[in-house]
């Protein structure tokens, strides 16, 4: 059937309603779901350069998006979000498994039957007067035996375009599905503002009434009310870690919140780590990382700054894909100072949410130059100046205000960050923000260990509520809010995962964030992490040396490359030390997540807690 159309002057126009697939099961789904929200139209989306051009062109006249300052930032848009409509929302994230049991403490559940009636009902109409875009998208690269697909049912032509930059759409994936080997997840997201006949549309459509539902058995996900990314890019948290984790459970991989990094030194030998950290811990940072002074000939390529899926192949060597093509940065402290490189990708052809506008038609955000400009328009669409800021404490972009840019603009981008079959992982590093008790860096004993350290990994709380600063947050391997199931099965799943390895990664815990009595942090960071990261490819190699203590081996003073950095032995053994003290403290707070979990956790973890009791 002819997709193309002729307008009244004649012109050839893509006919974007005729569906660009054959697959049954497909058609059937598309047709079921416009029945249920009713829809003005359905367009399938190609993935063009000029379907792309046109749909940011409607969004622009709609008042949407912006587009930014040709000369200034080519390429690149700005949306403001409703003020209700800013960040993922926890509270509303729901994982429906068959039994409550299943899903875990740590995840919100509901009865997917009784969800699946309450979805129905919001759903019912919910697209009146509205678009209903069918969005093929391949998390990884297209045709991998690592990446899955997906197809997302969206109102939202601003997921589109973003979508667009964070996975591979269009075409190619639909041909890969008309191919019926692929198990497809089927995605469905609704701003949930219906139009009336003749009823004008806001900037930013959105419900108060917000829900994020996953299905993990049937491998579906539903979003309604929100436009936001981290609840709206289905690809993203939804599917590739949230289902992707039960069918890395299932199928026998990992699905991880983890960046990751490939180290090559001078000779040209390349290193690649995974590594694992909460929100507000330098994760993007650490993934463009580069080397300081005294590191000439080194470089860091980046392969991925947020998702991990991680497979054994044959020979029993642990390979990793970044399943997604692009980055959803937070912007707020992103500068050139901070991360030159995020600069650099996020340059030219991004899409910037709830920053600042400024009179020449750019953005900014807090951190992005010493000096902030003399005026802007705030997130929230009101005028902005530093007199304002400092009579009202008003911020010029909204703390979560994000950037999307594409991966593939990154300098540091590895060249292998889209082989099919995974780049080799040797190391993983879990992390998080801690004032006191954990030590620079500190490299477990063996893969139980390992876990046992991931499992009980957390983050100091900067919040200012009452009581809250300095408690510790637990957030297993960063995947708290990410775990498609029971915390204490995906512990079981890390152990388990042991025996399809033949080339076990070594596991370490950094920590960037110690203080002295003072309060001041012990170590740079930024960029000078290199020198830990040097000392962790050492050890995974064999070249480097440490020194036993009752949590892992640790490096001494001199086996850190200095060159370049004056740093004094006192603070480094500071930075260092491993108070017996407070890892006796330590390891009770480990208890309060234990027995959350206690009826599903691996005996292993009690097991590693008495052996680290005794090594005290």
């Amino acid at each position: 059937m002819s997709t193309i159309s002729r307008d009244l002057k004649g012109h050839e126009v893509q006919d974007h309603s005729v569906p660009l697939a054959t697959n049954k099961h497909l058609l059937r789904w598309v047709e079921k779901m416009a029945e249920l929200t009713k829809p003005d139209r359905i367009h399938w989306i190609d993935g063009s350069q000029e379907e792309n051009d046109r749909l940011l062109a409607e969004m622009v006249d709609s008042g949407t998006m912006v587009k930014l300052n040709e000369k200034l930032w080519p390429g690149c848009y700005y949306a403001r979000s409703d003020a209700s409509d800013v960040a993922r929302v926890e509270d509303r994230t729901y994982i429906c498994s068959l039994s409550k049991d299943a899903a875990g403490p740590t995840n919100n559940w509901e009865e997917p039957f009784s969800m699946r009636r309450k979805l129905k009902g919001l759903f019912d109409g919910c697209m009146r007067g509205r678009t209903m875009y069918v969005l093929a998208f391949s998390m990884g690269p297209i045709g991998s035996p690592m990446s899955q697909i997906g197809v997302e049912i969206t109102d939202s032509p601003y997921v589109v375009v973003n979508m667009r930059i964070m996975a591979r759409i269009g075409v190619p994936v639909l041909a890969e599905i008309d191919k019926d080997i692929k198990r497809v997840v089927p995605c469905m997201h609704s701003v949930g503002m219906p139009l009336e006949p003749g009823q004008k549309d806001v900037q930013w459509p959105c419900n108060k009434e917000k829900y994020i539902v996953h299905f993990p058995e049937t491998r579906e996900i539903w979003s309604y009310g929100s436009g936001y990314g981290g609840n709206a890019l289905l690809g993203k948290k939804c599917f590739a870690l949230r289902i992707a984790s039960t069918m890395a459970r299932d199928e026998g991989w990992m699905a991880e919140h983890m960046l990751i990094v490939g180290v090559e030194n001078p000779e040209g030998e390349k290193t690649y780590v995974a590594a694992a950290f909460p929100s507000a811990c330098g994760k993007t940072n650490f993934a463009m990382l580069i080397p300081p002074d005294g590191f000439d000939g080194w470089k860091v390529w980046t392969v991925g700054d947020d998702i991990a899926w991680i497979r054994p192949d044959e020979n029993g060597v642990l390979h990793a894909i970044n399943p997604e093509s692009g980055f959803f940065g937070v912007a707020p402290g992103t500068s050139v100072k901070t991360n030159p490189n995020a600069m650099a990708a996020l340059a030219t052809n991004s899409i910037f949410t709830n920053v600042a506008l400024t009179p020449d038609g750019g953005v900014w955000w807090e951190g992005m130059t010493d000096q902030p400009p003399a005026e802007c328009i705030d997130w929230q669409g009101r005028p902005w100046t530093p007199e304002i800021a400092a009579k009202t404490g008003a911020k010029a972009a909204h703390p979560n205000a994000r950037f999307t840019a594409p991966a593939s603009q990154c300098p540091t981008i590895d060249p292998a960050w889209e082989d099919p079959n995974g780049v080799p992982i040797s190391a993983l590093i879990f992390g998080g923000r801690r004032a006191t008790t954990m030590p620079l860096v500190y490299q477990s004993f063996n893969w139980s260990a390992g876990v046992y350290a991931g499992a009980t990994m957390g983050s100091e709380m900067t919040a200012a509520a009452a009581g809250t600063i300095g408690k510790v947050r637990r957030d297993p391997m960063a995947m708290l809010p990410f775990c498609g199931y029971n915390m204490g099965d995906y512990f079981r799943h890390w152990l388990r995962m042991y025996r399809r390895i033949s080339y076990v990664p070594r596991i370490f815990h950094v920590n960037w964030f110690r203080k002295d009595s003072d309060g001041k942090f012990l170590w740079p960071g930024y960029g000078e992490n290199m020198r830990v990261l040097k000392w962790i490819v050492d050890r995974v190699h064999g070249r480097a040396l440490g020194k036993e203590t009752p949590i892992g081996w640790v490096p001494r003073y001199d086996d850190i490359h200095w060159k370049g950095l004056e740093f004094p032995k006192e603070k480094f053994e500071e930075a260092m030390a491993v108070d017996v003290v407070a890892w006796k403290q330590e390891v009770i707070g480990h208890e309060e997540l234990f027995i959350m979990l206690h009826d599903h956790l691996p005996p292993e973890m009690v097991y590693e807690r008495e052996l680290l009791i005794c090594r005290m």
